[in-house]
């Protein structure tokens, strides 16, 4: 009796070990969240929109951008905030990262692409031009994972996010030339920071309602 409890105390320790191990890779495989590109001129949102993941721009170094490269000239005036960049990335069989398209505002093509996240603050982006020609970059997150939206899901119709808006604690702050800093792995962000001068409200939220996002794909 007098070993029972130095027993219990190791196999509470051994489970905490062992659901670390199992829980870590899991949470470190999440692409959902704020990711700055590698330049740092825009930021793009991902989440889980009809099971698939999905890329948004979310914040833009230089407002008011259009995409003027987009050989579609009906789509040559539309805005570039809350314009897809990743679309309907499937995941991939056996690992972590998901594969799609990614649309590059540059040239205004699509091309076929994989996401794999690197660890929980990093998204590594590849891309290619007809199987070959492959190359790619690394983002950084600045926005904690998203949770799965809820629009299109008549279960949860008239929550936040089927109204068009994310929660406070996933939604970062845009501001005009800056973005928030990243946060370290299990480092949560602070909720009552000083607000910046030049911020201004995410006129982006959920991106699964965002028209191009939203429509039924074929």
């Amino acid at each position: 009796m007098l070993h029972c409890p130095r027993t219990f105390a190791r196999t509470i320790a051994f489970s905490g070990l062992f659901l670390a191990t199992v829980l870590s890779p899991a949470l470190a495989a999440d692409p959902t969240g704020d990711w700055k590109v590698a330049d740092g001129v825009a930021t793009i949102r991902v989440a889980q929109c009809n099971g698939n993941m999905w890329g948004a721009v979310s914040w833009e170094k230089t407002p008011g951008g259009k995409d003027k490269n987009n050989p579609d000239p009906a789509k040559q005036s539309r805005p570039t905030l809350g314009m897809p960049i990743l679309i309907d990335m499937k995941k991939k069989a056996g690992a972590d990262a998901w594969e799609g398209q990614v649309y590059n505002a540059k040239d205004g093509q699509l091309y076929s692409s994989t996401i794999k996240p690197v660890g929980t603050d990093q998204l590594e982006i590849q891309g290619c031009v007809l199987g070959f020609l492959c190359g790619g970059e690394t983002w950084t997150r600045v926005g904690p994972p998203i949770p799965m939206s809820t629009a299109g899901n008549p279960a949860v119709a008239g929550s936040s996010a089927a109204k068009g808006t994310v929660p406070k604690s996933t939604a970062p702050q845009k501001t005009t030339g800056a973005v928030a800093p990243a946060t370290k792995p299990g480092q949560k962000q602070a909720t009552n920071a000083p607000a910046n001068a030049n911020a201004s409200a995410d006129t982006v939220g959920d991106i699964c309602l965002l028209p191009d996002i939203a429509r039924p794909t074929h």
